[in-house]
């Protein structure tokens, strides 16, 4: 039984619907055909923030009783979440502690600072991201609010899904990215909860498949030096997130980082949206030969448009 269930993500969309955007689903004849397939965008890129991080971060700080939300919030983040839960912060009128990786994107550090988010930097690994967040919880009396092995947050990014399926019906089958597995997780709940069949999948980047790894192995896999262009995905999977992945997913398909960039540059040059890498990693996925898609009806979240324009398109 999954420890969050498809009521849980329906209270957290009637919660948080007021606060973030209904993103559109969009779709093009030319991506379509080039995989064989109908082609649904769930376009979190046009989110709140930039990222589909707003709705679970919104969705936990709406739920900090008032004496928690006093003592404000925390987190670790290399980016999209930190700012997501610095604007959920400043929207409630209460502090925000982020820790980033001192390598973090340049874009993403201004955006957490133009949310008033205080930042810490911290050396680009796990456990000094963890370590320094678990420091300032004890030193503030903050509430840590996990960029996704949190029930809080993974409802939240469930509501994603939810919109898909009420905006496009018929559909086969839905592919999202996965790093920490909280969009994952909330996705292929409501995915399973769908009246007819569905099949769920995700992308991965080859220089962090951890969840590829643990998914196949059946136990969380970590992988020690996780690279990729797509920095948003390079946290190790959640011992909360991977049973209900193990439990719904049926596969993850990974991705170099050339197909990412190739996925980013065709959904810029052909639909004409911004869409970071992280964010592109599905499309890559299906773009690439590497999911069961021909002949179906897929939906792709694409969950960020936070893009370093200098860094990906050159």
């Amino acid at each position: 039984m999954s420890a969050i269930l498809p009521h849980d993500i329906r209270q957290a969309h009637a919660r948080i619907r007021d606060h973030v955007r209904r993103t559109p689903v969009l779709s093009s004849s030319r991506l379509s055909a080039m995989a064989g397939a109908e082609l649904f965008f769930k376009c979190e890129n046009f989110q709140t923030t930039g990222a589909f991080k707003a709705r679970g971060a919104t969705n936990a700080v709406l739920m900090l009783t008032d004496d928690e939300a006093r003592r404000g919030v925390a987190t670790h983040s290399s980016g999209n979440h930190a700012a997501a839960l610095a604007w959920a912060a400043r929207r409630r009128g209460i502090a925000a502690t982020v820790v980033m990786p001192r390598t973090a994107s340049p874009v993403k550090i201004a955006a957490v600072e133009s949310y008033g988010g205080r930042i810490l930097f911290c050396e680009p690994n796990h456990k000094a991201r963890e370590e320094a967040a678990d420091r300032v919880v004890r030193e503030t009396g903050a509430t840590l609010v996990h960029p996704y092995n949190d029930p809080r947050v993974i409802a939240g990014q469930g509501t994603v899904a939810l919109e898909l399926f009420e905006d496009v019906q018929g559909l086969d089958l839905v592919v999202c990215p996965v790093g920490g597995g909280g969009l994952l997780a909330g996705t292929s709940v409501i995915v399973r909860s769908q009246p007819t069949p569905v099949r769920v999948f995700a992308g991965e980047p080859e220089g962090a498949a951890d969840a590829s790894l643990s998914l196949t192995s059946g136990i969380r896999q970590p992988v020690e030096h996780p690279s990729s262009i797509a920095d948003g995905l390079l946290a190790y999977i959640g011992d909360l997130t991977f049973p209900i992945i193990k439990e719904n997913v049926e596969a993850i398909a990974t991705v170099s980082d050339q197909e990412i960039i190739a996925a980013v540059r065709r959904l810029f040059g052909v639909m004409k949206i911004a869409v970071e890498p992280s964010g592109a990693v599905a499309y890559a996925a299906v773009a690439g030969g590497k999911l069961p898609v021909a002949g179906k009806r897929v939906g792709i979240i694409l969950s960020g448009g936070n893009l370093d324009l200098e860094r990906v398109l050159g």
